[in-house]
């Protein structure tokens, strides 16, 4: 874990390869760009010029209608839709680059793990051994009817589900056996047939016989990511994750997280560095504090102005809530939910509704936009830097996964050409990779 060392850097697309930003100032000049590889391919070149570990792609695979059951606003809005699938991406990022890791989504509750496992053990073998899986059990119920699903299973149980499915996916990646692939000309061999074996795996969801008839991983198997927010999730996490991602915006509840991380992995056996910590970050930077605050002002009032619509409908299509139904201007009732439930408790708990049961939904909109953080890192290059590595001493985790919902490329250099340098400059982040793999590079330290 890191204390005042270096720390990993990742970047996650918060919005799979979706819209970001494309209405803006320093926007693509062609919306279209955001959903052409050259776009990602200049923000990966970037990031690995900086020596960002790892990339992660986020991804879903329904249109929502949770707000007013309408995808109207949606679609409009370019809210979480349109998204192409991030897995074509990958080999096209991974052949830009040599070092970052490429991380893409894949959920349980599609994909079936055979062919889950097959897709990763091809793309890591593609990319010399940098491809992460991004292990997620889906949260809403559109994309379980795009499935043939009438809904997706109850939280906990999809949990129960996934535990299944990795086990499926990790006895798979491993049924070609170190060594296994020979290619021998002169002998005439291609594989060790005593290196490769069924799995015979039947559990109480799934059944596979293996082994898979495609390349053993480079790294054994990809690295495993998650993004464990409630109890089954952050026990799923401790059980399986090699990184796990944390959105928490608060530096006590972020450095309880990682304590109860911990705890969590030593529960299951696993040593408490068997997994990394990452937090979500986004910074506002400038030349001077007073220039970044002002950016940081701007965002916030833009973000304070906008259509309450246009919130509480990326809410309920994470969170499978519709806010819709409920009054702007009284106070909300006590919510449940099948969906994601860390969109709807952190939108709780940013908006005051744990600690004060009388605001009203409009007032917890405002609440919960950029004001219920204590991790609003704002400055310049340097003043940010040090704040970033103060705050991963005192919670005790292993670095940051950068965020932006308007990705520019001008965003992306402020944070290589000028957060980054700082970061260096003061011991915080690596100045060269470790290793080949992303593996190698995520355990470096």
């Amino acid at each position: 874990m890191s204390t005042d060392g270096p720390f990993h850097l990742g970047w996650f697309t918060g919005n799979g390869v979706g819209m970001y930003g494309w209405n803006v100032p320093w926007g693509a000049s062609d919306a279209r760009d955001f959903f052409r590889p050259d776009f990602w391919r200049d923000i990966v070149r970037a990031l690995e010029r900086a020596k960002f570990d790892i990339f992660i792609i986020e991804d879903s695979t329904y249109v929502p209608n949770n707000y007013g059951d309408s995808h109207d606003l949606y679609l409009r809005h370019g809210l979480h839709t349109p998204k192409p699938d991030p897995a074509p991406y990958v080999p096209l990022l991974a052949e830009a680059t040599a070092h970052i890791g490429i991380t893409l989504t894949g959920t349980t509750t599609e994909y079936p793990p055979y062919l889950l496992a097959r897709l990763i053990s091809t793309l890591d073998f593609l990319s010399d051994g940098r491809v992460g899986w991004n292990m997620v059990t889906g949260s809403n119920n559109l994309s379980g009817q795009n499935y043939g699903l009438d809904a997706l299973p109850e939280h906990d149980q999809r949990y129960a589900m996934a535990q299944e499915y990795v086990e499926v996916v990790t006895q798979l990646l491993a049924s070609w056996e170190p060594g296994s692939l020979i290619l021998d000309r002169d002998a005439g061999v291609v594989a060790d047939p005593d290196k490769v074996r069924p799995i015979d795996y039947a559990g109480t969801y799934y059944r596979s016989r293996g082994p898979l008839n495609g390349l053993p991983s480079p790294q054994g198997r990809p690295v495993y990511v998650q993004a464990g927010g409630s109890p089954a999730g952050r026990d799923f996490a401790a059980r399986n994750a090699d990184v796990v991602i944390n959105n928490d915006r608060s530096i006590p509840v972020m450095k309880a997280y990682a304590d109860d991380i911990r705890a969590r992995l030593v529960e299951h056996g696993r040593k408490p560095d068997d997994c990394k910590i990452l937090f979500m970050l986004s910074p506002f930077l400038a030349e001077t504090q007073e220039e970044a605050q002002l950016i940081y002002q701007r965002s916030l009032d833009s973000a304070r102005q906008a259509d309450p619509a246009l919130r509480l409908a990326s809410i309920s299509a994470k969170a499978m809530v519709d806010f819709s139904q409920f009054d702007l201007d009284e106070p909300l009732p006590e919510l449940h939910t099948n969906g994601h439930q860390a969109t709807l408790k952190n939108f709780l708990r940013a908006g005051g509704a744990e600690v004060d049961g009388t605001r009203t939904l409009r007032e917890m909109i405002a609440a919960s936009v950029h004001g219920n953080s204590s991790l609003d890192v704002i400055g310049t290059p340097d003043a940010v830097a040090a704040q970033m590595g103060e705050v991963m001493a005192e919670v005790g985790g292993d670095g940051y996964l950068l965020s932006s919902p308007k990705v520019t490329r001008r965003y992306v250099a402020e944070i290589t050409d000028g957060l980054v340098p700082a970061l260096q400059k003061r011991g915080l982040s690596r100045t060269e990779y470790s290793a080949t793999t992303l593996r190698g590079n995520m355990f470096a330290f």
